[in-house]
């Protein structure tokens, strides 16, 4: 069976599947009872194929507005223009003096033109009613009223389903519309029959049956609903920078208006259009809205910002125009929003399995009713009353038909691919409260295969809570842990030293010093900027002021690949000085010269470098992340196209910045390798400080490789096959170096691979690895959109946790898998085997029902919902290539079907004289029996089930009340059916002594299942 899913159902992958391979398996599925059901958690390919045409038109629509914008700007140049806009009356009534329409045009049309009649940036910011500098007034009545006016930042979704939609989709099942056609046929020959209400109760009890599996399957399936709304919701939680009210503060995306001051940073998505105001090297990504892969430079010349695009370099600051879905980005999500998730693999290869089994149930169903029709026609003719048939033989005939139905009813195991979805919605929602939140369903699945993990170290491995701890300036080393320290520091160096360290701090950085609404200091970036601004504070210096002393010309964001930062200053007296920050050794080999003691510029000879070297060595070497501050004097003016000198500088000095091991990493890391899966680090840091903190987590060990990033992308292929494998750190890496080892860990050594990122050069890492875990505080946007699993606390123990949900939600819904594939087997043989030899079926349409909603929905809730132990990461990893209907799965399946189908066989046979019984309704009494003791074989083997492998199944049964609800349930209605609903369900009560032998025949299937346990198959 395993080799006919991977040939026919395994094309589909976790990740980007292909068009073809989603067609494929869906032509393949010929016996769907339920289409609507079955297929509810599988992609829309036609609304997708709608969001794919409506990003062309939008690039097409793009690039004429561009070239029309281009020629309008040569037009306009000199020429005053006339406005012919005419603001509408409601809108001039609310203050303002543009409407959404036209604001929305302007930026979607590229239309430099209109721009310019509006007065340009200036202009709709005025009409707009808003500050540039100190954005909206955020007061609660002008807010609605803007919002009445422009409208909201949110995309239209499609509504919440009712649970009467759930309903009405579980009774479009094609089996149970046919047992209704019975039911309803059946209650009329019986009643004009036998009259009201005895000639009823066979057609009342199919149709109870069928009313009780639509609510219990709809139940189950509106729960499912509301659980992935609430992850979208959480998926949906992204904050952004804007000035309100004169303050820099962080709002939701979906509060944003026309009007609102937005701060934009490399690896944010632009929540809305609007209009650049100011910034710097601002390239931006419009493939998610166009196609198109070549960035765009956005400045005053081409000023326009369209929502859903990604800052791929620079920053700025944006005037918001449009909101919500007067955007095309708003357009696009309503219909991408209906396109869905991809299927995951595993819901494919359960597909498989229904269609397979369907097709065996489906030929069954039909041979079994040919035989029980054969032995009511052969009886006539034997009898000679072929040609005269009566109500009593209609009856009869339709209760056959009932039976073959009700066969493909439990044959076709259509839960199978739904309990995936179910397993994956309570791992989804249980892993939300343990931080991690899932993007996308298959990469909770994936992770429990997973064999290797490339973590980042900082904010993951560390507390991403930074300080400067040491500072070697002007030759001076010096711990600086505190104020006081600082202080001292800063008595011991030139004055002139302290004013170029401050220029330095307070103008090359991406963070701010800003008053917050109380009144308090408060600083903002990212925590190594932070730490350096607190630096800068500690030694006195005053971040405005030093910032209104100079002119920012131009600015190079931090990016990974450069490893540096950079600023170029215009000073008083009109010279230029650029000043730049990053990785030590980096940057320290960019330096000629360096800071004396006096603070002047002295060449850097051979011993003030290896003095300096040793230094960021010692600095490293106790787990510190090292910095080095240059700046170096510009003769010339330095124009905004122009780059950042990169050799000539002035070495300032050398910080050593403290990032503390979270703790429980170390614990994390050693569960890790006992699960069998490796644990790499893969950094941009200092390869000493790498080593440092890699041992402090248990990641490097004695015969592990530390490796810089530029060392490995030299190596050749074979070189790199051999070193792989032994690669434990990776330092100075680059985001091609930790894209390189993830592609070749996944296609030469068939690993599954989870790779963390945080930064916007991560994505094609992520997007690369098996699956990719985003940071949730550290993140920014673009890695998160790249990401399978957000990491809500950015903390490694969280991606421990994540895997062992992974492995959970693999194991449960193999158990589940299991248990429902003995049922099927065992209710298709007693049936088929029963009807050929007795030309009778022991279970009637209604008990096959109840045994179906045991086995499907109730089954899938009790096994699909197990919480993980333990002893899962005490396991090897599935890996990529794992057979999920494993050799130990067919033995359990096998040995449990054929103890139940031996003792209902003999039951069948001796079952009358085992009980004693004789009269009329000793036929009765003994289907009854077998379907009492059926049920309760089902209930104790679902117990077995809890465990593939372990004897003791009865570990933690308690704490799963999930289970124990679901077992107590089936017991208490299977009591009610046989002792209460006889005339329902065609049976009749039981004294205690035949429920205790039913009862004791179930429980004999958990030692035969134990004994079972222990014949040693293959592990695949």
């Amino acid at each position: 069976m395993e080799s006919y899913l991977n040939e026919n159902f395994g094309g589909v992958k976790p990740k980007h599947s292909s068009e073809e391979a989603l067609q494929r398996w869906r032509k393949l599925c010929g016996v769907v009872k339920n289409p609507k059901r079955r297929f509810r958690f599988t992609a829309n390919l036609s609304k997708r194929s709608e969001a794919a045409a409506m990003k062309k038109t939008n690039k097409e629509k793009l690039r004429v507005a561009v070239l029309v914008s281009r020629a309008a700007l040569q037009f306009i140049k000199g020429v005053t223009l006339a406005s012919e806009y005419t603001v509408p009356e409601e809108v001039k009534a609310a203050g303002f003096q543009i409407c959404a329409d036209e604001s929305g045009s302007i930026v979607e049309g590229h239309d430099v033109k209109r721009l310019k009649i509006h007065g340009g940036i200036d202009g709709i910011a005025d009409k707009l009613s808003t500050s540039i500098d100190n954005g909206l007034v955020a007061s609660e009545d002008i807010l609605r009223c803007r919002q009445q006016i422009y409208g909201i930042n949110k995309f239209t979704e499609s509504p919440v389903r009712s649970f009467w939609v759930f309903v009405w989709e579980a009774l479009q099942d094609t089996t149970l519309l046919i047992l209704a056609v019975c039911a309803f046929v059946s209650l009329v020959i019986g009643v004009a029959a036998e009259g009201w209400p005895k000639g009823a109760h066979d057609g009342l009890g199919i149709a109870a049956s069928i009313l009780l599996v639509v609510f219990v399957t709809a139940t189950s399936d509106y729960r499912q609903s509301l659980q992935f709304k609430d992850l979208d919701k959480e998926k949906k939680k992204i904050t952004i920078q804007v000035t309100r009210d004169g303050f820099r503060q962080k709002i939701s995306i979906y509060d944003l208006l026309p009007g609102d001051i937005v701060h934009l940073a490399i690896g944010d998505q632009v929540p809305a259009d609007g209009l650049f105001i100011s910034g710097f090297s601002l390239l931006i990504d419009e493939s998610s809205l166009t196609g198109e892969s070549e960035p765009i430079i956005v400045n005053e010349d081409n000023p326009f910002l369209l929502s859903g695009t990604k800052v791929r370099d620079g920053s700025c600051k944006m005037l918001v125009t449009t909101v919500g879905m007067r955007t095309q980005w708003g357009k696009l999500m309503a219909t991408l929003s209906e396109g869905g998730d991809d299927e995951t693999p595993l819901q494919v290869k359960l597909n498989g399995v229904a269609t397979i089994i369907g097709k065996i149930g489906l030929f069954f169903a039909v041979v079994t009713f040919a035989v029980l029709a054969e032995g009511l026609i052969r009886h006539k003719i034997q009898d000679g009353t072929y040609l005269s048939w009566s109500i009593e033989d209609a009856l009869e005939l339709l209760e056959y038909f009932a039976i073959a139905v009700t066969i493909v009813v439990v044959a076709v195991p259509e839960g199978l691919p739904l309990a995936v979805t179910l397993s994956l919605a309570f791992a989804m929602k249980k892993m939300m409260n343990d931080k991690a939140l899932v993007r996308h369903l298959a990469a909770c699945e994936t992770m429990g295969s997973a064999t290797s993990i490339c973590s980042d170290k900082t904010g993951t491995l560390t507390t991403n809570h930074m300080t400067v701890v040491k500072a070697c300036i002007c030759g001076n080393i010096k711990e600086v842990k505190n104020r006081e320290e600082v202080r001292k520091l800063c008595t011991q160096i030139p004055e002139n030293a302290v004013k170029i360290l401050l220029e330095s701090i307070f103008n090359n950085t991406g963070g701010e010093v800003v008053l917050n609404q109380d009144g308090k200091t408060e600083i903002l970036g990212t925590p190594t900027e932070t730490a350096l601004l607190e630096f800068g504070l500690s030694l006195g210096g005053d971040f405005q002021a030093v910032r209104q002393e100079t002119h920012l010309v131009k600015v190079e964001p931090f990016n990974s690949v450069k490893k540096r930062m950079g600023v170029v200053l215009q000073i008083p007296g009109g010279g230029y000085r650029a000043h730049s920050k990053g990785a030590s050794e980096i940057l320290l080999a960019a330096c000629s010269n360096v800071l004396d003691s006096a603070g002047n510029s002295v060449p850097l000879d051979e011993a003030a470098v290896h003095n300096l070297k040793s230094t960021i060595d010692t600095f490293a070497n106790e787990a510190l992340r090292t910095l080095c501050l240059a700046y170096v004097e510009i003769d010339k003016g330095l124009s905004a196209d122009e780059q950042i000198p990169v050799d000539g500088y002035t070495c300032i000095g050398i910080v050593g910045i403290k990032d503390p091991v979270r703790p429980g990493v170390k614990e994390s890391v050693a569960i890790c390798r006992s699960a069998g899966i490796t644990v790499r680090m893969v950094t941009g840091d200092n390869i000493n400080t790498a080593k440092a903190i890699a041992r402090e987590c248990g990641i490097l060990t004695n015969d592990g490789v530390a490796i810089e990033g530029p060392d490995f992308r030299n190596k050749s292929p074979e070189e790199m096959s051999n070193l792989i494998p032994n690669i434990q750190v990776m330092a100075r890496s680059s985001p091609l170096d930790k894209h390189t080892l993830v592609k070749h860990l996944r296609t030469m050594f068939n690993e599954v691979v989870a790779v963390t990122g945080d930064g916007t050069n991560d994505a094609p890492a992520l997007h690369e690895a098996d699956i990719g875990l985003a940071m949730g505080i550290a993140g920014t946007e673009v890695a998160k959109e790249s990401a399978d699993v957000i990491i809500l606390d950015d903390n490694f123990s969280t991606i421990v946790t994540v895997a062992k949900w992974g492995r959970s939600v693999y194991i449960n819904i193999q158990k589940f898998v299991q248990f429902q594939l003995t049922v099927n087997v065992v209710a298709l043989i007693v049936n088929f085997s029963s009807a050929c030899l007795t030309g009778q079926a022991p279970l009637t349409a209604v008990q096959l029902l109840w045994v179906n909603m045991i086995m499907d929905t109730l089954g899938a809730l009790a096994l699909a919902t197990e919480p993980p132990n333990d002893e899962l990461m005490k396991r090897s990893p599935v890996g990529r290539h794992g057979n999920f209907i494993s050799n130990v799965m067919w033995r359990n399946i096998f040995g449990q079907a054929f103890y139940q189908f031996i003792m209902i066989w003999y039951l069948q046979t001796e079952g009358k004289t085992l009980f004693g019984l004789d009269g009329p309704d000793s036929d009765l009494t003994l289907n009854t029996l077998i379907f009492n003791s059926f049920v309760f074989c089902q209930v104790f083997n679902e117990i077995s089930s809890r465990e593939m492998e372990k004897i003791d199944v009865l570990q933690g049964i308690l704490e799963n009340y999930v289970f124990v609800s679901v077992i107590t349930c089936t017991v208490i209605f299977q009591f009610i059916i046989v002792q209460f609903l006889g005339d329902f369900a065609n049976t009749t009560p039981l004294t205690l002594s035949e429920w205790i032998v039913c009862v004791l025949i179930g429980f004999l299937s958990m030692p035969i299942a134990a004994a079972v346990k222990l014949i040693p198959v293959g592990s695949k």
